[in-house]
């Protein structure tokens, strides 16, 4: 992010910086707009505004037909440590700005390293977690019923992940899958877990 001063505000600032100074004293008449405008190298206009903001600040006086002419070092010294301030507070402004935007590419730098690090260790973990294939036994009490229905985690403990049925894979099946007689369910737990499903499907109700 960056801030332009406008030019005519500079140049209120400059004059007002060598009246401050000394170098153009009080109620001595500055120069008219035109030769302001080509000492400055800018508009007449903008020479009208930098005179209407220092005669706001009470630093020149405008005379119809006379002049500008200064009226207040004291005033100058105001504007001149005034605009310092409002410069460095606009300065700090952004400056935060930019330490907000580097605070937020860095926590998305975090995100995406934790994303991997979990990704990773999901990966050196798969041969830990490994799916066990499980055929349903002849007419087993679950075909025709849902996983949710069984509570198949609630009485066994364990997770299904998927289902063969003949060359398919199903992912990831929901509570609303019912089982077929020919399925082949994928599971993950410990040996106790398989035990207690195997169990679980010879079941007779």
């Amino acid at each position: 992010m960056q801030y332009t001063i406008p030019r005519y505000l500079k140049i209120a600032v400059d004059l007002s910086a060598r009246i401050a100074s000394g170098d153009i004293r009080e109620g001595e008449k500055l120069k008219g707009r035109s030769l302001l405008a080509s000492e400055y190298k800018v508009s007449p206009e903008t020479i009208r505004r930098a005179m209407s903001i220092l005669s706001d600040k009470k630093v020149v006086e405008i005379l119809l037909g006379s002049g500008i002419v200064v009226v207040s070092k004291e005033q100058a010294i105001r504007f001149v440590k005034s605009f310092k301030e409002d410069e460095s507070v606009s300065d700090m402004r952004v400056q935060l700005s930019l330490l907000a935007d580097r605070r937020c590419a860095l926590e998305k730098e975090y995100i995406a390293l934790a994303e991997k690090i979990i990704d990773m260790y999901k990966y050196r973990r798969s041969d830990v977690i490994t799916p066990v294939e499980v055929s349903l036994p002849p007419r087993s009490h679950v075909v025709g019923k849902s996983i949710g229905d069984l509570q198949v985690w609630h009485n066994t403990g364990a997770t299904i992940i998927g289902v063969i049925q003949d060359n398919n894979i199903i992912v990831s099946p929901g509570p609303y899958y019912a089982f077929d007689q020919n399925d082949r369910v994928l599971i993950v737990g410990d040996a106790n877990v398989i035990e207690r499903f195997n169990a679980f499907l010879r079941q007779t109700v």
